[in-house]
C-alpha cells in the first residue's frame, strides 16, 4: 500500500493521458468526449470495481420490511439502481409518501430513472460530502424512519451519524462491491491522469498493485468518501470534485488545464 503523505499535489504537467475508472458511456455524447476534443485527449474508460446484486432469496434473510420505513438515503447511484431492482424483484410497492436524501445533486437527479422527480421529495447536500449531507438530515430526521441501501462495504460514518442522533435505521445491503483486473489497461498505456469516484475503485488500484508507486501520475478524486479512502492510502491528490466552483469531474479536470497554462 502506498505510504501516507496527507498532502495534496504541486504537481504542474500536461496531461494528454487519461483513465476515467468507470465503464465507457453509452452512445456518442458525454462531457469526457468534449473535454477530450476540447483540449486534444485521448482519455480511456475501464471499471476499477464490478458490482455484483444481492439476489432476492438472499436479501429476504436480511429480514428488512421497506414499507416500514418514511426515508431512504442514497450515497451512490449503485444503490438507486438495487434499491428499485429489489423493489421490482420481490414486488414491493413503493410509497409516494418516501422521502430522498442524496449525498449530491447527481446522485439525486439519477432518481428521475425511476420516480417522478418533481412530484417526490427529494433533498441532496450542498457540496457532496457527508457533512452537507447531515445537515440535510437534520433538518428532516424528527418522525423519520431511515432506510440506507448499501454494499457490505458500507460508509461507517453515516450509519455513525444515524446512531449519535438517535435516528431509527436499517441497513438493507442489495450489493457486492468486487475489484475488477485492471492490470491489462494499466500496463498498457502510461496514464498521466486516472481519476477515482468511489473508496471501491481506490481499493481496487491498490488490491491490483499492492506496492502500487504514484510517482509522476495525478490522481483525480470525486466525492468526500474517495477522498478520504484516498488520503488514507496515502495517494497524492491532484484533482478533486465537487466543490462549489466545479460540481464534476469533467470541470474540475478543465479548471486544472487551464490553470496549468498560466
Amino acid at each position: 500500500m502506498a505510504k501516507k503523505t496527507g498532502k495534496e499535489s504541486t504537481i504542474s504537467k500536461p496531461i494528454k493521458n487519461v483513465l476515467i475508472s468507470q465503464p465507457k458511456p453509452e452512445g456518442a455524447k458525454s462531457p469526457f468526449f468534449d473535454l477530450a476534443d476540447k483540449y486534444g485527449l485521448h482519455v480511456d474508460f475501464f471499471p476499477f470495481i464490478i458490482v455484483e446484486p444481492v439476489s432476492g432469496k438472499d436479501f429476504r434473510k436480511q429480514k428488512i420490511d421497506f414499507s416500514a420505513y418514511t426515508a431512504v438515503i442514497f450515497a451512490s447511484r449503485n444503490a438507486i439502481d438495487h434499491f428499485f431492482r429489489i423493489c421490482d424483484e420481490l414486488k414491493i410497492t413503493v410509497s409516494q409518501e418516501l422521502k430522498y436524501f442524496c449525498i449530491t445533486e447527481a446522485v439525486a437527479l439519477y432518481l428521475q430513472k425511476f420516480i417522478l422527480y418533481r412530484k417526490r421529495k427529494v433533498f441532496f447536500g450542498a457540496d457532496g460530502t457527508n457533512k452537507s449531507l447531515f445537515d440535510v438530515i437534520s433538518r428532516h430526521k424528527d418522525n423519520e424512519k431511515f432506510l440506507y441501501p448499501c454494499s457490505s462495504n458500507f460508509d461507517s460514518d453515516i450509519t455513525n451519524w444515524l446512531k449519535l442522533n438517535n435516528c431509527e435505521y436499517a441497513i438493507p445491503v442489495l450489493y457486492e462491491i468486487i475489484s475488477n483486473d485492471i492490470k491489462p489497461v494499466m500496463e498498457k498505456t502510461k496514464y498521466d491522469l486516472i481519476c477515482l469516484f468511489t473508496p471501491g475503485g481506490v481499493r481496487s488500484l491498490l488490491e491490483n498493485f499492492p506496492n502500487y508507486k504514484q510517482n509522476g501520475v495525478m490522481i483525480g478524486v470525486f466525492g468526500s468518501n474517495t477522498f478520504k479512502s484516498a488520503e488514507e492510502a496515502g495517494l497524492r491528490l491532484d484533482i478533486k470534485a465537487p466543490v462549489p466552483e466545479r460540481p464534476s469531474m469533467v470541470s474540475a479536470i478543465e479548471h486544472f488545464i487551464l490553470e496549468n497554462k498560466k
